[in-house]
Order: structure tokens, then C-alpha cells, then sequence
């Protein structure tokens, strides 16, 4: 069966969400939203936005523009607050109730983040809000970390990568769609895609050098410098983080 999502990149517009230090909450969930949404078609899934822009809509028209698309689920990302600054931390995702396949999806996506780096704080019932309330499909709402917890930015700018594929991930697994449960996705870390195999010679000689794993994959014109092949996204994202450390560009990928 083909999955219609809609994806939701939580406030905009007018409208910033949480803002801390300058950083506004609109702006991180469309980053991620948009990432998370590639993820979801590069395997398949026909996905629809709320929102490609900074632009605003209320909850409840983001939830009818859902409606009247037809999705079979809806998933809001969005960042967290608490009144003190650095008081709180972790990622949790919100559900109309504890009930059906959006409470499995919850759980799932949640286990993903706390394998990123997040404290997981778990599954919620929030049955007040509008984009909860008023879909008429299956609807999650992500909270990935605290805007205002230092901790938390960190562990999302340092694995914005993971992140996204965690969410996907725990999107997949819980549709049973190919490709995205336990034991079936494969992970490697990419450093780098060049048209000229002799660049990725170089960067593959420099990194086998440094006892990195790592090979060139050929496709589509591309020599892309990977480093894995790792059956886990924790697996993954801990290559990752050592790959940044020694000034590696990084983006976490999958067969």
C-alpha cells in the first residue's frame, strides 16, 4: 500500500514558536520537517507539506489542509520549551490519546531520538491540541528536545542528520514499509560525492589512513567516500560524531 504523510513544520510566519538566544523554534522544525520528508521519498512514501516556507497558518487549517488531502498520517515537528532556561531537557513525542497505530509510531519515533542522544521523555496524551484533535487520520506530534536547553541544541545541530533518518525510521517501522526496520536498513556515514573518481580516491586513501571502514560507492555519475556499513542508527550517529570531531563533513545515509 502506498502512505500519503503529511508533514508539519510547527508555527511560522508570524508566528515563531519558542524562541531562545535568537533561535526560533520555526525555523529548526521546517528544517527538519523538510529533511525528514526527503528521507520519506527517497523510500517511497508520498509525502505533502504543511509548509515549505516561513509562512503562517493556524493548527487547525494545517489540520483541514491534511483532511482534505487525503493523508493516511499526520506528523508535526516541532521544538520544546520550559519556563527556566537549561531546566529541562530530551525529546518526547504528543498523541490524541494512547490509543491505534499513532501511539505505536509515537513510541517508536521516540526510541529513535533517545538513540540519537536524547533523553527520551516518553509518549504524552494531549488530546487539546488542534493539530491532534481535529485530523482525521493518525496524528503524531514531534518534540525534538528543548529550544532553550544548550544541551539539547547541541545534540541537535551535532546530529541534525540522525535526527531526521530517526524520524523517518520510526515513521517506517511502524508502516512495516521495506527498507526501514531492524535488520534491514544498513547505515554508512558519507564524507564526501565527487564526479572525479581521482578526489575520492584521495579522500578514500585519507581516511583508510586513519583506520576509518571506509569505500567509494559509485552511482548516478557519483563517487561518493563512505564510511560503515553499520545495521543500527546509534551505530551510525556515534561514526558520525568521531567522523565531525576529526573535521569530517558528514550526512548519515542508507542502501
Amino acid at each position: 500500500m502506498a502512505y500519503k504523510i503529511m508533514i508539519d513544520a510547527g508555527h511560522g510566519g508570524r508566528d515563531p514558536g519558542a524562541v531562545f538566544n535568537g533561535r526560533q523554534e520555526k525555523d529548526d522544525a521546517l528544517r527538519l520537517a523538510l529533511a525528514v520528508g526527503q528521507i520519506l521519498e527517497d523510500r517511497g512514501v508520498d509525502v505533502e507539506f504543511t509548509r515549505t516556507t516561513d509562512i503562517y497558518e493556524s493548527p487547525t487549517q494545517k489540520a483541514m489542509k491534511a483532511n482534505n488531502a487525503g493523508a493516511d498520517f499526520f506528523v508535526s515537528i516541532h521544538r520544546n520549551s520550559f519556563p527556566t532556561p537549561n531546566a529541562a531537557s530530551g525529546a518526547e513525542v504528543l498523541v490524541y490519546n494512547r490509543e491505534g497505530i499513532k501511539s505505536e509510531m509515537a513510541e517508536n519515533v521516540v526510541q529513535q531520538l533517545e538513540n540519537v542522544g536524547f533523553r527520551n521523555l516518553g509518549v504524552k496524551e494531549r488530546p487539546n491540541l488542534a493539530v491532534l484533535r481535529r485530523t482525521q487520520m493518525p496524528a503524531i506530534l514531534v518534540e525534538a528536545g528543548f529550544i532553550n536547553s544548550d544541551t539539547d541544541n547541541q545534540i541537535f545541530d551535532d546530529n541534525f542528520n540522525a535526527i531526521a533518518m530517526g524520524i523517518a525510521d520510526g515513521i517506517m517501522d511502524t508502516l512495516g514499509i521495506s527498507g526501514s526496520g531492524v535488520g534491514d536498513t544498513v547505515y554508512a556515514v558519507q564524507t564526501g560525492a565527487f564526479r572525479n573518481p581521482r578526489y575520492a580516491q584521495e579522500l578514500l586513501d585519507e581516511l583508510l589512513e586513519l583506520d576509518y571502514p571506509a569505500f567509494i560507492s559509485e552511482g548516478n555519475g557519483y563517487f561518493r567516500v563512505q564510511v560503515g556499513n553499520f545495521g543500527t542508527l546509534q551505530e551510525a550517529t556515534e561514526m558520525e560524531r568521531r567522523l565531525r570531531r576529526d573535521g569530517y563533513q558528514t550526512v548519515i545515509v542508507t542502501d
